[in-house]
């Protein structure tokens, strides 16, 4: 489809009826021909049939024609348009101090609360994908268009007049492409890290930390380098998997001082041409005010435009989280291996049948669902690494490819830490007669004897019993290296957790 999609648009770009078939491609991905009611915009490179239906303009379908590259799938994140419709908002309110007619913004306004709760990007109306313009430039100004028109309808005016609300003139006013992208950028991030990524995390670990709890007096083995080793706690190996996601919030709250500067204000390279003083902080103070997040304006404006480290940064602390989940999940599936060929020290839900051929396999989905993301998101941020370290000059142009990338690790990680916790972590029951036969079986608790008979006659124990397939107290014995007795009071589990 997509070869075909993209013969369509290059080779019959020039016909409105075809133009309107690409464009109704792009939304609906089928071939239909049915024809669309279309209205005439112009932009500054000539007029263009737009449809009729739809409040987007001229330059937005420019982009539909350029840019046929993925489908609906790939479409402009829905967080970064309602960061847009925030960030529009605040503009317009702030520019009625500056000469915006307060009749203008206040129906700019009221178009960017359709904007904001996401009734104009369910009816179709932002139809652009990632793989545009690297400054964002067509999504900033599909915003315009759209809230420029809904304005337009509010104020009884006529669909593609530009009057007597323009895109540019009057929604993007006191704005550019390369800083308002950014703004929305940050938007979005830091609102999906609030509302979607740190409910997910913190269910997660505050499961794990009382799993911790409930299996702190079961006595188990370790194990090194994947090998027996000395006696732990389940609890204290659940401590270690709450910790780590403790440090994973911990690590993604360090990254939000910087993630709450916002660009807005800087225009063009960092200048601020075509601003007035004061209308960055005051755009920031009532963007942080729609929010409930304490955005600022962005002290230095050229850093804002010209690079994105602060996107790297909480792309950073996710592909750590990333890294700890892939960790902790893959520790619970091996101590669940079974239910009688593995480990199976752990007991998973059963949440539905494993096998299309072998009857009654129940398979550990949940931790392999999180580990698949774990490595999507290690994927995200290798993109999101490429894309921040080629700003050059004075403004990078990766920008909506790093964006969609952090904002799906956020939704990944986010929604699996959910879907983990219920209908896994929850659920974890330790299989206590299992891990009572396997510690007792390990010839490690010959480490308890170092202090009493040092490390070669226990090492030559262990050997001995390892070798004989015997147990350490009966090897010990027959070495005469021990009585029974001595074995009974230096070789016990529980005295083994922790310092003497």
């Amino acid at each position: 489809m997509a070869s075909s999609l993209f013969k369509l648009s290059s080779v019959l770009v020039n016909s409105s009826k075809n133009l309107r078939c690409v464009v109704r491609l792009m939304e609906k991905r089928d071939f239909s021909t049915t024809n669309v009611t279309a209205r005439k915009e112009r932009d500054t490179m000539g007029e263009l049939d737009v449809p009729d239906d739809k409040l987007y303009g001229a330059q937005t379908v420019r982009s539909i024609m350029n840019f046929p590259i993925g489908g609906i799938e790939e479409r402009m994140p829905y967080p970064v348009i309602i960061a847009m419709g925030i960030l529009k908002k605040a503009a317009a309110k702030v520019n009625i101090e500056y000469g915006l007619d307060k009749k203008l913004a206040d129906a700019i306004m009221q178009a960017c609360d359709d904007v904001i709760s996401g009734k104009l990007y369910r009816e179709g109306h932002f139809p652009l994908v990632i793989w545009q313009t690297g400054s964002g430039t067509q999504s900033n100004m599909n915003t315009n268009e759209v809230i420029a028109n809904r304005a337009i309808q509010i104020l009884g005016g006529k669909l593609g007049s530009k009057d007597p609300v323009h895109p540019n003139d009057h929604v993007n006013k006191s704005q550019s492409s390369n800083d308002t992208y950014p703004t929305a950028m940050h938007i979005a991030v830091a609102m999906e890290l609030r509302d979607r990524l740190m409910p997910g995390l913190v269910v997660l670990r505050d499961t794990l930390a009382a799993k911790s709890k409930e299996f702190d007096k079961i006595i188990k083995i370790g194990r090194t380098h994947l090998m027996d080793a000395v006696p732990l706690t389940l609890g204290q190996e659940f401590s270690a998997y709450a910790t780590q996601l403790t440090y994973g919030i911990e690590r993604v709250c360090t990254t939000l001082p910087r993630l709450h500067y916002l660009a807005l204000g800087g225009t063009a390279v960092g200048t601020g041409l075509n601003t007035r003083i004061g209308f960055a902080e005051k755009c920031a103070k009532e963007i942080a005010n729609l929010t409930g997040i304490p955005f600022e304006s962005a002290p230095n404006k050229f850093e804002a435009l010209a690079c994105h480290d602060a996107m790297v940064e909480v792309s950073g602390a996710l592909n750590t989280i990333a890294v700890s989940l892939m960790k902790i999940v893959n520790d619970i599936r091996l101590l669940a291996s079974g239910p009688r060929c593995g480990l199976a020290e752990l007991l998973l839900p059963e949440n539905e049948p494993g096998s299309s051929i072998m009857p009654g396999k129940v398979n550990p989905t949940q931790c392999e669902a999180l580990t698949m993301i774990a490595a999507q998101v290690m994927g995200n941020h290798v993109a999101c690494t490429v894309g921040g370290s080629n700003g050059h000059f004075e403004l990078n142009v990766f920008k909506p490819m790093m964006v969609a990338n952090v904002l799906r690790s956020i939704r990944l990680l986010g929604d699996g830490c959910q879907a983990f916790n219920k209908n896994c972590a929850v659920g974890i029951q330790a299989n206590t007669a299992q891990i009572d036969k396997i510690m007792k079986e390990s010839l490690m608790l010959v480490t308890a004897l170092n202090p009493h008979i040092g490390y070669d006659k226990a090492a030559q124990i262990a050997k001995t019993a390892h070798k004989e397939g015997g147990t350490l107290k009966d090897t010990a014995i027959k070495l005469g290296i021990l009585t029974a007795e001595q074995f009974d009071k230096w070789v016990r589990p529980e005295d083994m957790l922790g310092p003497k």
